[in-house]
């Protein structure tokens, strides 16, 4: 879990442009996710077999 946890600072430092989380992972992932403090910051994006794309937003979504 601490390494979704380094994987979500490095996409808010600006130190990856982007996480790819597999479909095996997601659940993990997302409870790490939900509970971070800039939660609507990210950004998922579904892509085929199940991989999703997070980004980072400077605007939370609403």
């Amino acid at each position: 879990m601490e390494k979704y946890e380094n994987m979500l600072k490095q996409l808010q430092n600006g130190e990856r442009e982007s996480i790819e989380i597999q479909k095996e992972e997601f659940y993990e992932f997302r409870e790490i996710l939900v509970k971070h403090p800039l939660f609507k910051h990210f950004r998922g994006e579904a892509k085929q077999n199940g991989r999703i794309i997070y980004t980072y937003t400077e605007t939370p979504r609403s």
